[in-house]
């Protein structure tokens, strides 16, 4: 089961980079920008099936394109999130209970962030 799901989750981000670059470029958004362009300035050229059909795709494609920039999202996040693990991790003085933050609880970063703005307010003091 666990094969299974690693290669449909390969499939899925095969298929999410490419959509997200057909999506992401600027020719799809130049296309996009003339079709509503075209039939807003010419509203006696199409059919009012013309208009249904447009009116029924769109959610579809917003309710699908949502899941696809999450996925992007999340794949982003990760790398950046191991980024910055690294170079904290790499840097003998930082502080190494940011490591992995984004697994902590919404108190435990409450917590690491008020030691931070003391950490900013003393440094700022030492400057003066």
């Amino acid at each position: 089961m666990k094969k299974f799901h690693r290669e449909v989750e390969t499939v899925f981000e095969k298929l999410t980079s490419i959509i997200i670059k057909i999506l992401g470029s600027s020719f799809t958004f130049i296309l996009a920008f003339g079709m509503v362009t075209f039939f807003l300035c010419n509203k006696g050229f199409y059919s009012q099936d013309a208009l249904h059909i447009i009116r029924d795709l769109i959610p579809v494609i917003t309710f699908l394109s949502l899941f696809v920039i999450q996925k992007e999202f999340n794949r982003f996040s990760a790398a950046l999130h191991l980024k910055l693990n690294e170079l904290v991790a790499s840097h003998k003085p930082a502080n190494n209970a940011v490591i992995n933050i984004e697994s902590k609880t919404e108190h435990e970063i409450n917590e690491l962030s008020k030691e931070y703005a003391e950490l900013a307010e003393q440094a700022e003091k030492n400057e003066k």
